[in-house]
């Protein structure tokens, strides 16, 4: 499975144009790690609400792209923040796996 659904991706930039599609990309990789390293924080610091956020806004930026494997391991830890629950286990580290994943693949299609 590719980590970008290319309909959805070119559906986007025929949408937006090459140029524009260009910033969100890049604006999606600046703020990513970011909300990756919110969510440890948030874990270490047991907030459950940034937590939930941080994994709420990863989850809607990916499926904008149409990273859909990265959207739905987002949505899956934003429903355990939901639940007050942040037993997580290596979910944060599949997470940025999946994330890894979708820069490169990024990269390649700008």
């Amino acid at each position: 499975m590719s980590s970008i659904d290319l309909k959805i991706f070119n559906e986007l930039r025929e949408a937006t144009g090459a140029e524009f599609i260009s910033e969100l990309v890049h604006a999606f990789l600046e703020d990513a790690p970011v909300q990756i390293a919110q969510m440890r924080s948030a874990l270490t610091a047991s907030d459950v609400e940034a937590f939930r956020r941080a994994a709420h806004t990863l989850k809607s930026n990916a499926a904008t792209f149409g990273a859909a494997e990265l959207s739905a391991l987002a949505r899956e830890l934003e429903m355990l923040g939901r639940e007050n629950n942040l037993a997580v286990g290596n979910r944060i580290e599949v997470l940025n796996e999946a994330f890894e994943r979708v820069k490169n693949r990024l990269n390649e299609l700008e």
